[in-house]
């Protein structure tokens, strides 16, 4: 999602983005003020611009166990027509493919511009018989990574040195998400604005899931691919928390453990542990000093649940399907950007605003969580836009029959197998 960045945005004036940082006075103040300036950029009250993305699983119809190669996904891409709304198409290092659209005024033009893409995309990927399915996870096959990216196989070094390669290879390879971009909103609110959607995120969590499955297991999590990422750095995927968003999230990132450092083209994982402030300080494994450039590619390793990128970008939800995934993201946006909505579901959420390894675990199944999301979508449903009250309802059933999108997942694998889950999704 682009935004416009205000001035305020740019690089300290002590500093180039190609300058070592420790030429500035204070090289740790001159990079906190660097993240924090750059975090979020102030927009109107009510300008309620939305931008989505919609990763999905790619899968070959005519032999759907085996992942489409790299090459062949590659010359997919390369040979589909524009997207009708402007979305770019990218690939993810499982070859999980990505609609983004452009930011668009209100949720209810958002959703339509991606369904118009979606549309498109499926009909050229069934043409060379390829379907894309939304799940959380990839229910079915052997979680392996396809994509050649020198970022993705230094990432792989860097989970398995850490301790977390399984994790770290099903997060990059094996889950897909649906993201939600929103404003910022004016400088005054962003403290309460971005505490209310923190807040809001275990909720958003437990009606979202739909990854019971990976490869083929249950591990018994509602929320597989919240599982995998809570089994990589929590220093990189915890929520961020702090009175001025903006400065905790400068605390964050040079407090964050290293992942990547490219030089000349080149990337090379860091293994150590180390964190940005570490390297400022001369404590890490790299034989030059920092500079602003690094820093801004470093804040691109960080997977918070809601990121600041100018605009704030909502990570935690997991991909539904077709039938299901417009519901959700006006669910979503209306109890942020509709202001009576926000402030019934931040009520609604105080119970539960810590309760994110229990909506991933157990989803629904706590009570706690349940009643919570009850009052949630009862309250999108109200506040809904018109051209989406009729999804936001049915979802708000589904909610309240304790379910999400997905226990059908679940029972179509045990109806037949986790591969044709998987490819009726593809079809869909």
């Amino acid at each position: 999602m682009s935004v416009e960045i205000s001035a305020a945005a740019a690089c300290p004036a002590t500093c180039t983005d190609t300058d070592p940082l420790h030429l500035s006075v204070d090289p740790l103040a001159t990079a906190r003020a660097h993240v924090a300036d750059t975090a979020l950029a102030g927009t109107p009250a009510g300008s309620g611009l939305v931008g989505l993305e919609l990763e999905l699983h790619l899968v070959d119809l005519a032999d759907p166990a085996q992942r489409p190669g790299w090459d062949r996904i590659q010359d997919v891409v390369a040979g589909l027509p524009a997207m009708p709304s402007g979305s770019s198409v990218t690939l993810e290092p499982g070859g999980q493919i990505e609609l983004s659209t452009p930011p668009v005024r209100g949720i209810a033009g958002s959703v339509a511009a991606l369904e118009a893409d979606r549309f498109v995309l499926r009909e050229a990927l069934l043409v060379v018989g390829l379907g894309a399915a939304p799940l959380g996870t990839d229910p079915a096959r052997e979680v392996r990574r396809i994509n050649p990216n020198e970022r993705y196989v230094a990432m792989a070094r860097h989970f398995a040195a850490r301790g977390c390669a399984d994790a770290g290879l099903a997060m990059m390879t094996a889950t897909a998400a649906l993201q939600i971009n929103l404003d910022a909103g004016p400088r005054h609110n962003w403290a309460e604005r971005t505490s209310r959607i923190r807040d809001l995120g275990p909720v958003l969590v437990a009606i979202s899931a739909c990854s019971p499955l990976l490869a083929g297991a249950a591990s018994g999590w509602h929320s597989m691919r919240q599982q995998a990422w809570h089994g990589i750095d929590q220093g990189r995927t915890a929520p961020v928390a702090g009175a001025d968003p903006a400065q905790a999230w400068a605390d964050y990132a040079l407090d964050a453990p290293l992942m990547l450092v490219r030089d000349g083209g080149v990337t090379r994982p860091v293994t150590t542990g180390a964190t940005f402030a570490d390297w400022l300080a001369g404590h890490a494994p790299v034989d030059r000093p920092p500079r602003i450039v690094d820093l801004d590619y470093h804040l691109t390793t960080l997977f918070p649940p809601i990121r600041p990128r100018g605009y704030l970008e909502l990570r935690c939800l997991d991909a539904v399907p077709d039938r299901w995934w417009p519901a959700l993201a006006g669910i979503t946006a209306v109890l942020i950007d509709d202001p009576a909505a926000a402030d019934e579901a931040a009520e609604a959420c105080a119970p539960v605003r810590d309760a994110w390894v229990t909506a991933a675990r157990a989803g629904l199944a706590d009570r706690p969580l349940h009643v919570a999301a009850i009052s949630c979508v009862d309250i999108a449903v109200r506040h809904s836009p018109p051209e989406l009250h009729d999804r936001i309802d049915a979802y708000a059933g589904l909610v309240a029959g304790g379910r999400t999108p997905g226990d059908e997942v679940r029972e179509r694998a045990a109806a037949a197998d986790p591969l044709t889950a998987l490819v009726e999704e593809a079809r869909a």
